[in-house]
């Protein structure tokens, strides 16, 4: 079977939706399941649903309703005739959401969060499955909650594999197609569960590994994978084939190609992600296969920003050792402080880090009080695969050089 992957872009309203029919024509759907994300900015809405929930009730109705209108009006662009099973459905599922947020007696937000987002996807694949079924192109809808098993790690949830390989066997048969969700799983009280970041890529490598699946395609609104984000690079090329571990170290160092959890058991079976242009699908896109690592060979630029740059010493000038170095780093884990480049000398350590919880006030009255501490936020790293000397000057133009690190493959720069 073949995997396809639709995000949230490419279902964003009532013309993407009918793209996804035009796509299919064009590249062929047998033997074909299909992982759909939530529409456009869905997301987004359901996690203000469960602000308003735990913080601003007053708001809730409304944060709902805007949710539901969203959805009704891109049904009636999709069935100007109307179509009342699919109406039905999707007032029956945001009937299910309203009635769990009115008896759930859980104060655990990742809990509420997991139950509460899930109407993204599962609203999106039922009107997406009913519109091709409407379109003439014939299709199973599936939960997959009903199929992919999980640990009770709400937010971040953790693949029962064995579990799951049974449920995919007993469910999917070839020959036909299936539309089901990304993002979702269940643990065994059935409880439903999200799988973290890129969670809908995910879904469909869960999916091919289980299958032994002969390929994934990721369907963008890019031609492929680039050498560098378009919104932060004024010229980019197209890579054209990439192998698993150059797309695992790209992700690593934070680039928006692909999360090295769907890699992962793509690369155990050789199953070849392709990431493909859903504007233009007969173009030949980005492989990403065992081989030759990058082809073009091309420098390949990343940048995180507002990043903060800690660099630390001790207070009686010591040397920096490695209990000192474990300290900082058990701190910085408490923290949820995520780490991308670290560089110690003799008497100093310094770290670049997210703050992506908003708890480096609380970190720094901490290491303050054992160490010299000098805290540099809103800081930019730059980080530089394949790197050239022109690659690196054009990085370095009138920027302040904070940190520099340089490795055979790789160059890295916090700047200001």
């Amino acid at each position: 079977m073949k995997i396809f992957k639709f995000g949230g872009a490419s279902v964003k309203d009532a013309t993407g939706v009918q793209n996804v029919v035009k796509v299919l024509e064009e590249v062929g759907f047998d033997d074909t399941l299909i992982v759909i994300s939530a529409m456009g900015k869905s997301t987004n809405a359901l996690e203000k649903v469960i602000h308003c929930y735990f913080e601003n009730k007053t708001e809730l109705k409304s944060a709902i309703h805007e949710l539901i209108d969203f959805h009704n009006q891109i049904l009636t662009d999709l069935f100007p005739d109307g179509n009342v099973n699919v109406h039905n459905k999707v007032k029956s599922l945001f009937e299910e959401l309203q009635g769990f947020l009115s008896w759930n007696k859980s104060p655990n937000y990742s809990f509420v969060y997991d139950q509460v987002v899930c109407y993204g996807e599962l609203v999106s694949t039922t009107i997406v499955s009913e519109y091709l079924n409407h379109t003439g192109v014939k299709n199973t809808w599936i939960d997959v909650r009903d199929v992919i098993k999980t640990d009770t790690n709400y937010r971040d949830a953790g693949v029962d594999w064995q579990a799951t390989q049974q449920k995919i066997a007993t469910n999917i048969q070839k020959n036909q197609l299936y539309i089901t969700q990304g993002f979702l799983g269940s643990d065994q009280n059935n409880f439903t569960t999200t799988l973290g970041r890129e969670g809908s890529d995910y879904t469909a490598a869960i999916f091919a590994y289980c299958l032994n699946a002969e390929s994934v395609t990721i369907w963008k609104d890019v031609p492929g994978v680039l050498n560098a984000d378009p919104r932060h690079f004024e010229k980019t090329e197209l890579l054209n084939q990439i192998s698993y571990e150059e797309a695992i170290e790209l992700a690593f160092y934070g680039a928006s190609v692909i999360h090295p959890k769907t890699l992962q058991p793509l690369q155990r079976k050789e199953i070849p992600l392709y990431v493909k242009s859903f504007l233009n699908p007969v173009d030949n896109g980005t492989a990403v296969t065992k081989g030759h690592r990058i082809e073009p060979e091309v420098p390949c630029f990343i940048v995180k920003k507002n990043q903060v740059l800690l660099s630390l010493s001790t207070l009686d000038f010591s040397f920096m050792v490695e209990e000192n170095i474990s300290e900082v780093f058990k701190l910085l884990a408490e923290h949820k402080m995520k780490v991308s480049v670290i560089q110690n000398s003799a008497i100093s350590f310094s770290v670049c880090v997210t703050n992506k919880y908003d708890r480096l006030a609380e970190l720094l009255s901490i290491l303050k009080a054992k160490f010299k501490v000098e805290c540099n936020e809103h800081v930019s790293l730059y980080t530089i695969r394949h790197f050239n000397e022109k690659a690196i000057a054009n990085i370095e133009k009138d920027k302040e050089i904070l940190l520099k690190q340089v490795s055979t493959e790789t160059v890295q720069m916090v700047v200001r």
